[in-house]
């Protein structure tokens, strides 16, 4: 598996509103795309550093594995997970697979801004849950 770059860093958030001045201060622009990812119940806001991105992730419901991150985390979010590019999402599964990593995702889905993305378990990955991304062709 050869990523390309890092897509972006995912950060679990209250509430996106509350969040953005912070973010556009720390990265001097402003949010560049909101999206509702509704069979993610979140909703992604999106900010440019250099290639990388920061997507803040607020829960649109209490089932949501975002609204349950952020209730561990003393109902403050922060780092969430950490995204990969990579050619083929499809094919890194199964390298990763191969490699003895646990896979949450077995065939990649649809993710925010049209990207197929795919998630590898923490258990395998440092504790780190790690998101292979695909570009739209």
């Amino acid at each position: 598996m050869k990523p390309t770059h890092i897509e972006h860093l995912g950060i679990a958030v209250p509430s996106i509103e509350s969040a953005m001045p912070f973010f556009e201060f720390l990265t001097g622009s402003k949010c560049y795309a909101i999206e509702v990812v509704e069979d993610q119940k979140v909703k992604t806001a999106f900010f440019k550093v250099g290639q990388t991105k920061i997507e803040l992730l607020e829960p649109t419901s209490p089932e949501s594995t975002i609204a349950k991150f952020i209730e561990k985390n003393n109902g403050r979010g922060g780092v969430h997970h950490v995204a990969f590019n990579v050619d083929n999402v499809e094919e890194a599964l199964k390298e990763a697979e191969a490699a003895g990593i646990s896979l949450i995702d077995k065939a990649p889905r649809k993710g925010a801004e049209n990207l197929m993305i795919a998630f590898l378990h923490p258990k395998s990955t440092m504790s780190v849950l790690t998101e292979l991304c695909e570009q739209p062709k």
